[in-house]
């Protein structure tokens, strides 16, 4: 059985050899002005549209179902974005290899929004499922060949930079969305949070695609083009953790890291709602990420800068050590002022090494001929988590008990099952620190 794929093996195209030549500010900026775009996205749908719209489809053990359905949308993002940055990586169209990918997976997207809105407003489980699972397909279509902008187009020297400005486009587009959404959440205005996200994702689709400035790839730049078979072509996605550990030990890591956050991200509506006693937990939890990510927006750009001088590595032992200890503290606090601080904190480490994150896997890559494809495997890393971590987190929440509360449909759960969540996602930040050491090639 044949594919119409290029061989890995062969020889790479010619813009691809060279060591890209260096990007000007304005360019970063506008080449990251996508990822602001699919993180409101993501942080609009994530932290107040879908908690609220499931819990109203499904009172009884909505946090399980919540859990569940991030879950079955995560395995096509899990396996989506190796093969569409292995395609990505032979793309020969007129807008070069990244760009198509990115319009077409944005069109899908939008698709899959109308379905989902759609769905929550018929209160139809089954459609908001198949609405989230298209929604997912096309970002990941998008995302996973934009994710080889930053190899293909900037030079090693700036990677970190270029790092910084991806951490602090996604940071604040997450917080655009989760506050933005939460406060049209509340006032019972969700179709028009699907609108804004829309418009959003379409308006700066076009600068990011005018500031990448790919060139085509001609079919002669590889000499050697031959038909490659499903079997080899999937075995080009197993990357050898003993042939290249730092690539693996680095995926580690960032499974640890997803994972921990994952554990809490779905469920800080609910979190708020039934531990800190919030009458308008989706509006406070736009609050909430909003204050984190204010802080990583200004870290998010530090640490790049500083990891291009000191090391990737210590800055990710500060940030995850920290992000540990914080996550404890969530369970202290009581108060919303007291959430509101620890959230700062959080913030600023998250920023940090988020930034870091994506120049650490830039670094490492196998093969920088097959750099989609292999930031698709790379990517993985963070998407499996979050297939895993939710339901795990639905789980502990039913096990730590639930309460009915007069006047409300829907049942909360106790503050037990919120401190075994917070515990797990400290573990596993910790561990994510701490074997980062084992990365021999990095600083």
């Amino acid at each position: 059985m044949g594919l119409d794929v290029t061989d890995t093996t062969e020889a790479s195209p010619e813009p691809s050899q060279a060591e890209p030549r260096p990007v000007s500010g304005g360019r970063l900026f506008g080449m990251s002005l996508y990822w602001l775009a699919a993180q409101l996205h993501w942080g609009a749908l994530l932290v107040a549209v879908m908690p609220r719209q499931v819990a109203e489809i499904h009172p009884e053990r909505h946090g399980l179902i919540l859990g569940r359905l991030i879950a079955v949308g995560a395995i096509v993002a899990l396996v989506l974005p190796p093969i569409v940055g292995a395609l990505s990586d032979r793309c020969t169209h007129r807008w070069g290899r990244r760009r198509p990918y990115m319009v077409g997976g944005t069109a899908i997207n939008l698709v899959g929004l109308a379905v989902l809105f759609g769905a929550g407003y018929l209160r139809n489980l089954p459609l908001y499922l198949l609405g989230y699972v298209i929604v997912q397909f096309g970002s990941n279509v998008a995302t996973a060949a934009y994710s080889g902008a930053i190899p293909d187009l900037v030079p090693h020297p700036q990677r970190g930079v270029a790092s910084g400005w991806m951490a602090a486009m996604t940071q604040t587009g997450t917080i655009l969305g989760a506050l933005g959404s939460g406060i049209l959440v509340e006032r019972g205005d969700v179709g028009l949070a699907y609108l804004a996200v829309a418009v959003v994702l379409t308006l700066l689709l076009i600068p990011t695609a005018a500031a990448m400035r790919e060139r085509p790839l001609e079919r002669t730049d590889r000499p050697q083009v031959s038909k490659l078979s499903l079997g080899s072509f999937l075995r080009g996605f197993w990357i050898d953790p003993r042939k290249h550990p730092d690539f693996a030990w680095v995926w580690l890591t960032r499974f640890l890291f997803t994972a921990g956050m994952w554990m809490v991200q779905p469920f800080l509506q609910y979190y708020l709602r039934d531990v800190i006693g919030s009458s308008r937990p989706a509006e406070d939890a736009g609050r909430l990420v909003g204050l984190a990510l204010v802080g990583a927006t200004g870290t998010g750009l530090l640490g790049g800068i500083i990891s291009d001088r000191v090391g990737r590595k210590r800055v990710v032992y500060v940030a995850n050590g920290l992000m540990a200890l914080v996550s404890l503290g969530f369970m202290a606090a009581r108060t919303m002022p007291a959430v509101y601080v620890t959230a700062v904190l959080y913030g600023l480490a998250f920023g940090a090494y988020y930034s870091v994150d994506w120049a650490l896997g830039c670094d490492v890559l196998p093969n920088k001929d097959d750099a989609g494809k292999d930031m698709g495997v790379w990517h993985i890393s963070m998407v499996l988590p979050q297939s895993l971590a939710p339901q795990v987190s639905g789980m502990l929440l039913e096990a730590g008990g639930a309460f009915a509360v007069a006047g409300s449909a829907i049942p909360h759960y106790a503050s037990r099952g919120y401190l075994y969540l917070f515990a797990v996602a400290a573990v596993l930040l910790a561990l994510s620190a701490i074997l980062v050491r084992n990365v021999r090639g990095v600083r």
